[in-house]
């Protein structure tokens, strides 16, 4: 880490030591070094805003400024969409700052990227001179092709003058793969080298973690006390779940991990990091999460630090529900007697390729379904088949999914289960309008946003019996049920079962069921909530501006 200079290594052992015994001589070393980057970074600010400005006029010149549908639509929501200021106002819409929007993998493809989307479509509307500035380390594409994909992938559709990004160099150390051992605390502390990494390129005015790095967020409150600071957390970086998963029973990867010397050792030390990210999250200025469940988990380690230092209420950490594409998949997918002639008996699995999302289980416990006496008596002469679509990473997914096809394989399957890697929008539509049944696997996921765009298609749904998926999504609506839980093979074959087995009338209302459910998660009701709290960011950084 030499090549970070001094600054950072300073700053890096000043963050360890001083959180909790020098705070005094910490906001003094970070002042220093917050000047430094400021003054190091102001020309390419000034090169930013130069370039945003050209980018603007030639994009006038080529596109006619007509307001199209979603802009009116738009228009109704905005006016009841800002919360109040202080004496009753509003943060000006005519506001023209920096916003940073901390997301080193913005190319991914998941939800957490649906999210990063929308909510730069969202504050674009809203304050249409402002710039977005994403932070990420995806240097194989550049922005046009990056708008390209959100727009294929999520069909959100962006304005590209005001939305920028700029490359980290050192996105390797938030990489699990970087850290074999304490990889929490490695993590966290990489996530402070890619922050330095990033305010070297540009200091923001805003700044808004949409990954889950809350040690990036207060580091730049060290660095940049005017700058305000929020953090949308889809999963916290520990959780209550994780230590007692420790416990001999527990679930997860780490299950039954807290027997004997090392384990003790280990628990240990996630006490204390427990103990370090608590007191890391008081430090934010506003604060999101994406479900239930894990605000729960947010406000019990956040909550009382947050209300000791800044008197808050337990108002002060809001759920935000993802944007999910609910009104496009009710115009594109009918869910009506008509369209049932066009379902087959395929379950649907949309979840990228990685190991928490448990694709191994599905696999089992479809081997385990088929091997069983299929009476599809909705369904008749029709074999089902698993669908897995997921995006497809890197090189370490690449394996994952040709390990997936080996144990399809294995398990006499292969001929039954089809995989779509990278997926554009219209394949996913299609899909979603030939399928009966979607699922999940993942334990404890902390939303599950697939699960609403299923929902949403009117797939009757077999989800985990657990987080998002079990508190907030496959509930029950008009006291009837909108799907199945599950958690075992055994039990996820029972659900497919069940799923697949329903009477005509008994699938069509519960399809419908399902839609009326996805009506909650719209991207109109994401926008409300985000430009609520978006305000709030803006109304700070005016104040602490004008100071």
């Amino acid at each position: 880490m030499a090549f970070l200079g001094f600054p950072i290594l300073f700053t890096l052992l000043s963050l360890a030591a001083g959180v909790y015994y020098f705070p005094a001589v910490l906001h003094g070393v970070g002042a220093q070094v917050g000047s430094y980057l400021r003054r190091s970074s102001h020309t390419r600010r000034e090169l930013l805003l130069a370039r945003v400005a050209s980018e603007q006029q030639t994009y006038e010149a080529k596109h006619k400024r007509e307001k199209s549908k979603e802009d009116d639509e738009w228009e109704e929501v905005e006016p009841s969409t800002v919360g109040s200021a202080v004496n009753g106002g509003k943060a000006d819409k005519d506001w023209s700052g920096i916003v940073g929007f901390f997301h080193p993998f913005c190319n991914a493809g998941g939800g957490g990227e649906r999210v990063l989307w929308a909510a730069i479509r969202a504050t674009q509307k809203r304050w249409p001179d402002a710039v977005c500035v994403v932070y990420t380390g995806d240097h194989d594409v550049d922005k046009p092709a990056i708008l390209k994909r959100v727009n294929d992938r999520f069909n959100i559709h962006l304005h590209p003058p005001t939305v920028h990004f700029l490359y980290l160099t050192t996105r390797h150390y938030v990489l699990a793969s970087t850290w074999p051992r304490f990889t929490l605390l490695g993590q966290s502390l990489g996530s402070i080298i890619l922050a330095y990494d990033a305010f070297t390129l540009l200091v923001p005015d805003i700044l808004i973690d949409t990954m889950g790095y809350a040690f990036s967020l207060a580091l730049s409150t060290l660095l940049f006390p005017s700058v305000p600071t929020g953090a949308y957390v889809h999963y916290p970086t520990i959780s209550t779940d994780m230590l007692d998963s420790l416990n001999a029973g527990g679930q997860g990867v780490n299950a039954g991990a807290g027997q004997g010397y090392r384990g003790l050792a280990k628990r240990q030390y996630w006490n204390l990091f427990a103990a370090l990210y608590s007191k890391i999250g008081s430090t934010i200025d506003v604060v999101m999460t994406n479900a239930t469940w894990t605000q729960g988990h947010i406000k019990s380690l956040w909550g009382p630090y947050r209300n000791r230092k800044n008197k808050m209420t337990d108002h002060d950490i809001d759920v935000v529900f993802p944007p999910v594409a609910v009104e496009d998949l009710e115009k594109e997918v009918a869910v009506d007697e008509a369209s049932e002639k066009q379902r087959g008996p395929y379950i649907l699995y949309i979840a990228q390729f990685r190991p928490e999302k448990n694709h191994t289980l599905i696999l089992q416990a479809f081997a385990q379904f088929l091997s069983s006496d299929l009476k599809l008596p909705s369904l008749p002469g029709q074999r089902p088949k698993l669908v897995l679509i997921g995006s497809v990473r890197d090189s370490d997914d690449a394996t994952r999914v040709y390990k997936l096809r080996l144990l399809a394989h294995e398990l006499h399957i292969k001929d039954d289960v089809e995989f779509v890697c990278d997926a554009t929008w219209p394949q996913m539509l299609d899909w979603m309008r030939r399928s009966s049944v979607g699922t999940n696997a993942m334990w404890n996921e902390h939303f599950g946003i697939g699960v609403v765009e299923y929902q949403a298609a009117g797939l009757v749904s077999v989800v985990n019996n657990s987080g998002g998926p079990k508190l907030d999504i496959v509930i029950d609506i008009d006291g009837k049920p909108t799907g199945f839980h599950a958690s075992t093979a055994d039990e996820y074959a029972e659900g497919f079962r069940k799923a697949l087995s329903l009477g005509k009338e008994e699938t069509i209302a519960m399809r419908r069921r399902a839609r009326k459910s996805a009506l909650r998660f719209t991207d109109r009701g994401f926008d409300e909530k985000w430009l609520a709290n978006m305000d709030r960011l803006v109304r700070l950084q005016i104040a602490r501006a004008a100071k």
